[in-house]
């Protein structure tokens, strides 16, 4: 009987199931789509509910259109987004929809515990700033608004978490979501009870920590009977979408790095101890001893989506793209800032908008489509200069995510950033990801190691154009200008 793992991700607009093979081989997957949520300005939440749903439906779609048999999983891995706040009461119940990655409505909490708490005293223990995205704010606010909610919460909850406990009834807390908690030691992956206190939390409210290749359960009866898998079938605890898709495209060695194209952007540096800057996001990677150094965008494939929604409902994103290809490095001047969320790193800045400059009556769609990409490229470019400032050593970028898919835009970032771009199998890295560590935890492989060299293949590699290179650094200067200039006005509505 073939041993078959089966990945899980929880991403920002839909989930992904991938069943895998030993050679990282797809065998069946499915999307499926849930809502987000905006409720008032700042705000941006999901129904981990609808996640649960949409994964049993993918599940049983998997099972349902391939030749693949329950017996056959041997394991199961599960990877989220960051920074959940999913408050469960003793029985597992979701007490209230969770604010995402993108929620900002605990700014103004963020303030007063820096200015009460101190930020180095925060930044000493968990390595990143205390910013409204994270966990720990939105924990705060919960019960600061929702004191009723707060009170009957349990444990707060990551997405993987709340998926793993769904299917074994264990709550869990893996080390590499543990950053989203400024309380998570980041460099002994540890929580620290008395930073905890002085926030006014407790670690009471969260689960127990695991390794990510950890089995924390098997799959209930409950369970089988709702996704269709095997009573009994082991669950690994999981982790951060963006490590295991850093996983999944290969990267688990020092100076490696991992380039997300997936709706958000950003980059992942490998680093064998806890390098952190307080721009940029430190977490553990879904690797024992190892960190990532990272720099998450709001500004990636989403963006691309929302301006062919917009401007492009009868093209695909081929033909989209195609547009860009005639128009010179550098869009002629025309350069956007994709802030269409505020921004996370390294500007941080929730109140930053997207904006197009430079635009004109000579300039065509295609002068905004490249400039979009280009957009992107300079933000990841942003976060490796930042990067670099702590030492961090970066050769080539391995890339990930749908916009990888894209020959012109993976060849703009390799020119943006003057690094050799590598491709793997881009759409299933974060997926591919949770399958090893669950194959890591169940046995299937003896080691990281050997799961990477039997899973990654690379697709094709791009070289930057150094010339190029040398007019894009031209362009990210004027970048860095408007930053400064419109940042002053940004909270302007």
């Amino acid at each position: 009987m073939r041993k078959l793992l089966l990945g899980i991700d929880i991403g920002t607009s839909a989930c992904k199931v991938a069943v895998f093979d030993k050679s990282g081989e797809v065998l069946a997957q499915t999307n499926e789509p849930y809502q987000l949520f905006y409720p008032a300005p700042g705000y941006v939440e999901q129904d981990p509910d609808e996640w649960w749903e949409a994964i049993c439906t993918g599940i049983k779609k998997v099972l349902a259109q391939s030749d693949i048999s329950a017996e056959e999983i041997v394991g199961i891995g599960i990877d989220g987004q960051s920074w959940s706040a999913i408050p469960v009461d003793k029985d597992g119940n979701c007490l209230s929809r969770t604010p995402i990655w993108m929620d900002t409505r605990a700014r103004d909490i963020c303030e007063k515990v820096k200015e009460e708490v101190g930020f180095d005293t925060i930044f000493r223990v968990a390595g990143n700033d205390f910013l409204p995205s994270y966990s720990t704010p939105k924990m705060l606010w919960f019960k600061q608004e929702k004191p009723e909610v707060y009170e009957n919460t349990y444990k707060f909850l990551q997405s993987n978490s709340y998926i793993g406990y769904k299917l074994t009834g264990v709550m869990s807390q893996d080390l590499s979501q543990g950053y989203g908690i400024h309380f998570f030691n980041n460099e002994t992956c540890t929580y620290d009870a008395e930073l905890a206190e002085k926030l006014g939390l407790s670690v009471d409210k969260v689960p127990d920590l695991y390794q990510c290749h950890a089995v924390i359960g098997t799959v209930t009866a409950a369970a089988a009977e709702k996704t269709g898998l095997k009573e009994g079938t082991k669950v690994v605890a999981g982790g951060l979408d963006a490590a295991c898709g850093t996983l999944g495209a290969g990267v688990y060695l020092p100076g490696q790095t991992q380039e997300q194209g997936g709706q958000a952007g950003g980059m992942s540096i490998c680093v064998d101890h806890a390098l952190a800057h307080p721009k940029l996001i430190l977490s553990p990677h879904v690797v024992p001893g190892m960190w990532l150094l990272q720099g998450g965008t709001v500004g990636g494939g989403g963006t691309l989506r929302w301006f062919k929604q917009e401007f492009g409902q009868d093209m695909s994103f081929d033909e989209l793209t195609a547009l860009a290809e005639d128009i010179p490095a550098g869009s002629d001047g025309v350069t956007y800032l994709p802030f269409m969320s505020g921004e996370r790193s390294p500007i941080w800045d929730p109140d930053a908008k997207g904006v197009y400059y430079g635009l004109g009556f000579d300039k065509t769609k295609g002068h905004m489509v490249r400039a979009t990409l280009e957009g992107v490229a300079y933000s990841l470019e942003h976060n490796l200069r930042v990067a670099a400032e702590t030492g961090a050593q970066v050769g080539e970028l391995i890339a990930m995510g749908g916009a990888s898919n894209s020959i012109l835009w993976t060849q703009i970032k390799a020119d943006v950033t003057g690094k050799t771009i590598k491709v793997p199998t881009s759409d299933t890295a974060t997926t591919l990801g949770a399958a090893i560590l669950a194959g890591v935890g169940v046995g299937v492989y003896e080691s990281f190691e050997e799961a990477i060299k039997e899973t990654i293949v690379i697709t094709r590699v791009q070289e930057p154009d150094m010339e190029a290179h040398a007019k894009y650094q031209e362009s990210m200067k004027l970048y860095l200008e408007l930053i400064d200039a419109l940042t002053p006005i940004f909270d302007r509505k």
